[in-house]
């Protein structure tokens, strides 16, 4: 995708822009997140599909030929070799738009960063106690 200049209020509205083909993969890729992490919100944020536990926990957005998943650079380097067949960098992955997105594996990472930002979140209320 070119970069965009409509502002999205929500992600459904994101979603609703693209084929029906990207609107599908999009709408299992929400499934998965919301399923591996039940107490996230929802929201847009740099006008990506964000969700929210305890501060951002994941992003996504489609692009020309990959969707992009935004997992933060610890989401990435806990599975590192499990994500080198795709293309990357220190906090995202590129899933190629025309292959069968991994979800056991996005579910795996969400998961992930859910345990990580709860335990960040009980670390900084055990300090306020203090």
């Amino acid at each position: 995708m070119e970069e965009n200049k409509n502002i999205f209020k929500s992600i459904d509205e994101y979603i609703l822009q693209f084929s029906p083909e990207i609107q599908e993969k999009l709408q299992a890729l929400r499934k998965v997140i919301k399923e591996s992490a039940p107490d996230a919100e929802e929201k847009m944020s740099w006008q990506m599909p964000t969700f929210v536990l305890h501060g951002n926990l994941v992003h996504f957005a489609v692009h020309k030929k990959h969707i992009g998943f935004y997992p933060g650079a610890s989401g990435i380097d806990g599975f590192k070799p499990k994500l080198s067949e795709y293309k990357g960098s220190k906090g995202a992955v590129q899933f190629p738009i025309d292959k069968p997105l991994p979800y056991e594996l996005i579910s795996e990472i969400v998961r992930f960063r859910v345990a990580e930002n709860i335990k960040k979140a009980e670390s900084k209320a055990q300090k306020r106690k203090k």
